[in-house]
């Protein structure tokens, strides 16, 4: 049986993974996210990411299949990504408030030394938040892991007044994509549906 390594510490990509019967163990690249710089692009951002986290993952395990990814939020030519502290991520969400701003996500998958990868893009539009509901949006969630600070399923509902694109994307784990992915290793996510 193929061994599928979902390379990620994010419990949101492994939430949307185990919607399907695949299965598969979780681990932590240790590659410093810190260490690519942002150079205007943030489709080539996340990707170079992702990509890195690939070629440290993918040779520890030969004969499996393993998935990377990396998200971002972009906004008015500027990359937000995991916040440093509360002040940081009080930053982020106040200058989201009211605006749209994209979601980016890029998946790879190594199989067999191959590399195969791409990039989701989803708009987001935030509903105006005050900073009393800023607040208590980060006292409610766990949001020192979250690219913008955020989260949309669960409490970060009320943050999002609308979106265009992935839902899976802004979670972490653009579904549709990762299905092509995996269909160029050999793999159909369509074999894998959960049981009722």
């Amino acid at each position: 049986m193929t061994r599928f390594i979902l390379a990620s510490q994010s419990p949101r990509r492994r939430e949307v993974l185990q919607y399907f019967s695949l299965p598969f163990e979780q681990r932590a690249p240790q590659f410093d996210e810190r260490s690519i710089p942002f150079e205007g692009d943030p489709k080539a951002y996340v990707l170079a990411i992702a990509q890195k986290k690939v070629e440290e993952m993918g040779p520890q395990f030969p004969d499996g299949v393993v998935i990377t990814a990396d998200t971002s939020v972009y906004f008015k030519d500027q990359i937000f990504g995991k916040p440093k502290d509360e002040d940081d991520a009080i930053r982020m969400l106040t200058t989201l408030s009211g605006q749209w701003h994209e979601v980016y996500t890029a998946v790879c998958v190594y199989r067999f030394g191959k590399i195969y990868s791409g990039v989701e893009m989803t708009k987001v539009h935030f509903n105006e938040i005050t900073p009393h509901q800023i607040q208590q949006y980060l006292k409610s969630t766990k949001y020192f892991d979250k690219a913008g600070s955020y989260a949309i399923q669960q409490s970060g509902a009320l943050l999002v007044k609308e979106i265009a694109g992935c839902y899976y994307n802004v979670m972490g784990l653009p579904v549709n994509l990762l299905s092509k992915l995996l269909e160029q290793a050999d793999f159909k996510l369509w074999n894998y549906l959960g049981d009722r």
